[in-house]
Order: structure tokens, then sequence, then C-alpha cells
């Protein structure tokens, strides 16, 4: 059968059915052509999350990290007696020399981990883990005066003060410690809050200064620490103040039981409530920072001032808020080297360089709650695992602070990092393709 056209061509029944088929046809067409969109989306996607990844902020922490670890190793082997004395005849026998300096710096970073985080050559399980709480201790002050410093640096503020926050912390801490009789369940928690007020009012001062006269806050959180130190320091050797009664020494009373923070797994290891406290900071300070409004006009004022007033708010309130909270998390840190499992009073000394660290656990976290919390955690590793090494290797301490200068050296030099590692630049890969674009354009 043949059904004629406008042009008189007859069309067969199969031909028909080629007509009748043909939207078939282009139906499947168009899924198979949606299917290969939705593949390379999703392919893009994942170069996208890669790209991300390796030219993101956290891998070049990491390699900056290793960088250190690097350059601390050529040290170590440099100042060892024994790759010293093998180098004397390594050209007759090179062997020995590389023998040497793999035991040097193997056996040195080995101690530094096994005293730090997981102790192999332990008896038990429970035993293995007491080194990772220790470290855990020594970063607690420096997750809480870490997150201080971060909330100043993400609103344009460079709060260089912790050493005095911390000793006004610590130091309306332990008088409200020593000085009462209460319950512990009362007790543990006001003592925080005193340390809190004491470094909010320390911070305060500085905010209120920035903000009604425009001084300078980094001349003045400097200089606010050596009122500090002098003012806790009088205090210390003042009766009726801090020092305690019928002692000549500048040393306050030892804190109340009822005061001390409680280990949360007995007094073996070193982790107690102040870690619980430490990660609840985290947490709220992650919620000020990305989900608050306060938030919001914080980081506003951080990245540009001159729009922020322009959209109506207030840059010296935000900055004297800015520099109260800065301290009073600062402050934390504070109570917790004054609630800690003591068993005598304080000293001037009692901020332990942590105002300072702080500073380099902040700039290694790039000023964000988790990244600060990481970065603490790295440097108490550092701090407990160098005690370890000098014990078993002979190791001196200070290479542990060589590893922290320069950690700090390499974060800061980002491009001197993605050079050495052959990283792309951030936008590198951007500008080529733009220019291919135009080329395919001009084409």
């Amino acid at each position: 059968m043949s059904t004629p056209t406008p042009d008189n061509t007859p069309v067969t029944d199969d031909r028909l059915q080629d007509v009748e088929s043909t939207p078939h046809l282009m139906t499947d067409s168009a899924a198979d052509t949606e299917r290969r969109a939705a593949d390379r989306s999703g392919a893009e996607r994942w170069q996208a999350a890669v790209h991300g990844i390796v030219n993101g902020s956290v891998l070049v922490t990491i390699l900056a990290v290793v960088l250190a670890l690097v350059a601390c190793g050529i040290l170590i082997a440099i100042t060892d007696q024994g790759v010293q004395q093998a180098a004397g005849y390594f050209f007759a026998r090179p062997g020995d020399t590389l023998r040497a300096i793999g035991t040097a710096v193997g056996g040195s970073y080995a101690s530094l981990f096994q005293g730090s985080v997981v102790n192999f050559g332990a008896d038990s399980f429970a035993q293995a883990v007491v080194p990772i709480t220790r470290s855990i201790d020594y970063a607690v002050p420096l997750i809480v005066a870490g997150l201080g410093i971060a909330v100043s640096f993400r609103a344009g503020l460079f709060n260089i003060g912790g050493q005095g926050q911390i000793l006004m912390g610590a130091a309306a801490a332990g008088w409200f410690g020593f000085s009462f009789d209460l319950p512990a369940a009362i007790h543990i928690p006001l003592t925080i809050v005193a340390g809190i007020v004491g470094g909010a009012v320390w911070g305060g001062i500085v905010g209120l200064l920035k903000a009604r006269t425009g001084a300078n806050e980094v001349v003045l959180t400097i200089m606010l620490n050596y009122v500090a130190l002098y003012l806790v320091s009088y205090m210390l050797r003042t009766p009726g103040l801090l020092q305690a009664g019928g002692s000549p020494n500048p040393i306050s009373p030892a804190m109340k039981d009822t005061s001390v923070l409680p280990a949360l797994f007995g007094p073996r290891y070193g982790v107690d409530l102040g870690f619980i406290v430490a990660i609840i900071a985290v947490v709220v300070v992650w919620w000020l920072l990305n989900k608050s409004s306060l938030g919001f006009r914080f980081r506003t004022i951080g990245e540009n001032p001159r729009a922020a007033r322009v959209a109506g708010m207030s840059v010296p309130s935000l900055t004297f808020w800015v520099l109260v909270i800065s301290g009073a998390l600062v402050g934390i840190a504070g109570a917790y080297q004054v609630q800690g499992a003591v068993t005598s009073g304080f000293t001037s000394n009692i901020d332990a360089g942590i105002g300072f660290d702080a500073i380099t656990v902040a700039l290694l976290g790039r000023s964000k709650p988790w990244g600060v919390f990481w970065a603490a955690i790295l440097f108490g590793v550092l701090k407990n695992g160098g005690y370890a090494m000098q014990a078993a290797n002979g190791i001196p301490i200070d290479i542990v602070g060589v590893i922290q200068a320069l950690i700090v050296l390499f974060i800061a030099a980002p491009p001197l990092v993605r050079a050495i590692f052959r990283i792309p630049q951030p936008g590198a890969r951007r500008k080529r393709s733009t220019k291919s674009e135009r080329k395919a354009v001009a084409a």
C-alpha cells in the first residue's frame, strides 16, 4: 500500500513506519544528551572538588607542617654527634653517614610520636594512649586562647594581648577559686566565669580606647601585657590580695578542691573537664562567626570597614565587642591554668607563654574555629613530645620551638610552599581557561 504525497512521491508502509518511529528516535537522542550532560556535570563537580582540595589552604597548611619537620630533621642531623663522626669518613663509607642520619632523625621523631600520641611499646592499650591525653592537656588552653585571637583576626583586629588577658583571667579565677567554699557543681563553673570576666575586662579596655580614641590596638595590647604582669606580681606580693597567708613568696593560696577541674578518665590520664569546655567554645565561636548576625557584622568590618559604615553598622561599637569577646575567650585559658590539678598556688608566670603561642595557633588554623582546634592539638603534641624527644635522644627542647617557628614561616608564605611542591597558584588555572575561551571565540 502507498500514500500519495504533495510532490506525487509515493510513501510506502515501510517509510510510514520510519516516520512514525522518528519521534521515538528523537526522544532517545534527547535522553542520551541529557545523560551525557549530567555525566559531564558530575565529572566537573568532582574536578572542582579535587581542584579545591589541591589548591585550598588546608593542603598548603599540611605541606607547611611537612616542610617544617623536614627542615628540623636536617637541623637534628647536622647537630647529632653520631652523624658528625660518620660524616668524617663519608667518602670511604657513605652508608654509615646515611644510617646515622636515619637513626638520628627517625629516632627523634619516633620518640616525639610515642611520647605525645601513642606509645607502641606500652604493655596495654590503656597505657599506650596516655601520651595523647597529656598532649590534649597542653592543647586545651591553646584552643580557647587561639579562638579568642582568631575572633579578633576575623574582625580585622590584632589582639597581641593574650598574655595580659590570661594573667587577669587567672587572677580573677584564682581569687574566686581559693576564697569561697561552694559545692563543686557551682564552684567550678563560677570560677570559669570569673576567668571569663577577667579576660573580658582586660580586652574591653583595649576595645573602649580603640573605639573612642582610635588608638592602635597592637600597641595597647602589648603595653597592657606589661601592666597585667606587674599588677599580678604586685597582688601576689601583697597580703590580703592574692598572696598566700604566712608565705613570704609571691604565690597564691592553693585552689579549693571544689574548684579544680575533675579528670574525665581518672588521674592517670590528662584529659579533664576543660577539654569539654574547649569543645563547647569551638562550637559556640563557629556558630557566632558563621551563623549569627553579630558574627556577620564582625566579618564585615574585618573585610571592609567602609562598606560596613555605609550599611549602617556601628564600627566603634562592634570593635569594642570584638575585643571583649576575644578577651573573654582568652580568659578561659587563664582559668584553666589555675583550675588544673594543682597542689599549690600560682605565680606570675602562670601564662606559660600561651598568650603568644595562641597567635601562632590562630595563624595556623587560618582563624577558623575548627582549624584553631586542630592547630592547638598539633602544638600540644609538639610540646608534649618535645620532652620525650629530649629524654630519649638528648635533642634540645628548643627544637620544638624551631618547628613551631618554621610552621609559622611557611604558613605566612604560601607562595613559597606552592612553588616548592609545584602547586599552581590560586586562579592560575582559571586564567589559562579564560585565555583558551577567548581563542575559541576568536576562531
